[in-house]
């Protein structure tokens, strides 16, 4: 699966974004039809209109925003997500290093039903 992402993401490290993800997992599931929790379920993220999961209740600022989830977005919101959408109810601080950003997303795209065709 990780050759057929798309570059960067084809040469991340899958185990590092697994471990980076760590810090996500007390706030988001994975698996398909997984639970909300703080924050929402990520399976299916990519392509998704941010703020419009079902059955959470998202900030003003993410229910309201005008975009979509795609790598570039997800990297710079996991840069800084406080900066990036001022107003979210988001407390984590960011990943800063950039090679993490990569392993995370990468990651994600994996585990959450990415299609490599589609985007």
């Amino acid at each position: 699966m990780l050759a057929a992402l798309p570059a960067p993401y084809d040469q991340a490290d899958l185990d590092s974004g697994r471990r980076a993800f760590a810090r996500c997992r007390s706030c988001h599931t994975l698996t398909p039809g997984g639970p909300n929790m703080t924050g929402p379920n990520l399976y299916g993220v990519f392509g998704s209109k941010a703020g419009a999961r079902d059955k959470y209740s998202y900030s003003h600022a993410l229910r309201t925003a005008d975009f979509t989830w795609d790598a570039e977005t997800l990297d710079h919101w996991l840069q800084n997500p406080r900066t990036f959408l001022p107003g979210n109810k988001m407390s984590f601080a960011g990943l800063p290093d950039a090679t993490d950003r990569r392993d995370v997303i990468a990651f994600l795209k994996v585990e959450t039903g990415f299609k490599p065709t589609s985007e």
